[in-house]
């Protein structure tokens, strides 16, 4: 059954292939169909009458060698110390912020360490900041993991801290004066 159906099919796709019929009306008009009408005349197609399309050439461009693509990493990382709201009492103005990270930073990652906004310093591979000379008051520091390009890949959730340091107006030795009886 299945092998009629197949030879039936191949010999329907021979006869597929149409002849084109031509006539003209009583109006004078041209028609053309695919079904033999009553003083149609067969249309002889010329071998350059059909359309035959050539396809250009593929070439192929040589491509420079891809850098293979970092594997994304889900870096989870936050501040250590100094705690929350935490009160660093330092004259010099000397605080040093101390990131976990995990997993490990892979080698071509870094860290910038930003203070209310600002990046302090370069960026670098290990997850200790010392700073020094900052001023007294309220301060947000926030880590951020950063790829070769740039692009950032992670961050720390931003960490509030207080600065206190001996005015500049009070003197640093007081002189004991002496007394008068």
């Amino acid at each position: 059954m299945r092998v009629a159906l197949i030879l039936l099919i191949l010999l329907s796709a021979t006869f597929a292939h149409a002849t084109v019929y031509k006539w003209v009306d009583e109006n004078g008009k041209v028609h053309f169909s695919d079904e033999p009408i009553k003083n149609a005349e067969v249309v002889e197609f010329k071998e350059n009458t059909q359309n035959n399309i050539k396809l250009p050439e593929v070439t192929v461009i040589p491509s420079a060698p891809s850098e293979p693509e970092e594997k994304a990493i889900d870096y989870k990382m936050n501040i250590v110390s100094p705690t929350e709201e935490e009160s660093v009492r330092n004259n010099e103005g000397d605080v040093t912020i101390i990131t976990n990270i995990t997993p490990q930073l892979a080698s071509t990652h870094q860290l910038g360490l930003f203070m209310d906004g600002k990046q302090m310093g370069s960026k670098q591979t290990i997850g200790l900041f010392k700073l020094t000379n900052i001023d007294r008051g309220e301060h947000n520091f926030v880590v951020k993991a950063f790829d070769k390009n740039g692009k950032k890949l992670a961050s720390t959730p931003s960490r509030k801290i207080f600065v206190h340091r001996t005015s500049v107006n009070q003197p640093r030795f007081i002189r004991p004066q002496p007394r008068n009886n």
